[in-house]
């Protein structure tokens, strides 16, 4: 099957909200028709059709793909230069009003555990941005020792998962622990627990494999029929934004993401037509966008809460109301987290934020540092709720 087309126009921004649904629903996964049926229009964000013309900027400009780099690529706070001092004693008040919508998960712990007592934490976290800083150059993302120990210490006493928007391989490689789940590619590529009650061939796309310690685990690509595409738009991408100054594609397996953190902001309009010049031939792709980051991913309906919510039923905990999930993290692919969870009363997102921005979540975190405090926080509260169910007993 012919996989490209020249008679849509790129997705530009997330589909539309997803129904509710358990897994085994695999052909609602497909926003988009079979093949030969309509369109609906409400499913995709499209700009007007034109003919290419290569660098025709208006393109980029007319689909809002710049204001989106700029709304998610907020400026750092200049606090060192005297002109800036005002500025910043108005951003600390504006934050600090926003800090009443989401207060601190450290201040707010106790709160967060009362919910929790008697009942099963399941933890998920994001990476970048999350358990290691936002760095200039995403292959040294690295994660601190000290950050590595609160993770395994925590994944000991609670069912844990990273769900990232990097591939698999790449998040594992960067936090080197057997001791919890992953998920890739924004939740595209998980590879979680094996049930003994769980018949593997009831959910679609899912295998059961062995992971590299040799344990028995369920693997689940739900857009496995998209990974030709995903490499001819990556090598595509990497031929046509090599050019460009300080711009780095980067292949997450599932989805691609085009950096532009090291690329001059007068330049962001360039590598903006670029990516758009490639996706208008590729309808069953769409873009989001990150912090400093295009993202390209199948027109799917999947998500970071979609894998949370698989994440949840592999370990026999989607149908509990003693099961209180926490996800904690970073950036606007975790919204779809945050949301499921805000909209089932399920449990508490966390956004890891130092500048204020709407979110899904109940709480929130400044940096990686106050998220190694919480975890670390989680593992003192789950050891004394042992010692006190001992007691008991």
């Amino acid at each position: 099957m012919d996989l490209k087309s020249n008679h849509a126009a790129p997705v530009l921004t997330d589909p539309a909200p997803i129904h509710k649904s358990r897994l085994g629903i695999h052909s609602s996964l497909f926003p988009y028709p079979s093949p030969g049926a309509v369109f609906s229009s409400g499913l995709y964000l499209t700009i007007p059709r034109k003919k290419s013309i290569p660098g025709k900027l208006d393109d980029v400009r007319a689909g809002g793909w710049l204001d989106a780099m700029l709304s998610s690529s907020p400026p750092r706070k200049k606090t060192k230069e005297l002109n800036f001092e005002v500025a910043s004693d108005d951003a600390d008040v504006a934050f600090g009003s926003w800090m009443l919508k989401y207060p601190s998960a450290l201040s707010s712990f106790e709160e967060i555990m009362n919910h929790a007592k008697g009942k099963t934490i399941a933890l998920f976290l994001d990476y970048d941005g999350t358990l290691s800083p936002i760095v200039v150059d995403p292959d040294r993302a690295f994660m601190s020792n000290n950050m590595r120990s609160a993770v395994r210490n925590v994944a000991k006493h609670l069912p844990t998962a990273i769900i990232s928007g990097r591939s698999r391989d790449k998040v594992f490689e960067f936090v080197g622990l057997t001791e919890l789940y992953y998920a890739g590619s924004h939740g595209m590529d998980i590879m979680g627990p094996v049930r003994n009650s769980e018949s593997v061939g009831d959910h679609p796309n899912c295998i059961r494999s062995t992971d590299k310690q040799g344990k028995v685990v369920n693997l689940f690509q739900p857009a496995s029929e998209f990974l030709p595409m995903i490499d001819e738009v990556f090598r595509s991408l990497v031929e046509n934004t090599k050019e460009i100054e300080g711009s780095k594609v980067e292949s997450n397996k599932f989805c691609v993401s085009v950096h532009y953190r090291n690329v001059d902001e007068k330049s962001w309009t360039m590598i903006a037509q670029r990516v758009h010049d490639i996706l208008k031939d590729y309808p069953r792709l769409r873009l989001t966008h990150g912090r400093k980051v295009l993202e390209v991913r199948p027109v799917i309906n999947w998500d970071k809460g979609k894998a949370v919510e698989f994440l949840l039923e592999s370990l026999g905990l989607s149908n509990s109301n003693d099961v209180v999930p926490i996800y904690v993290g970073d950036d606007r692919t975790d919204e779809d987290a945050f949301k499921v969870l805000r909209e089932g009363n399920r449990g508490y997102g966390i956004l890891v934020s130092s500048v204020p921005k709407e979110s899904n979540a109940f709480y929130s975190l400044r940096d990686p540092s106050e998220v190694m405090e919480f975890l670390e926080s989680l593992v003192k509260w789950k050891r004394s709720d042992e010692v006190e169910c001992k007691k008991e007993e």
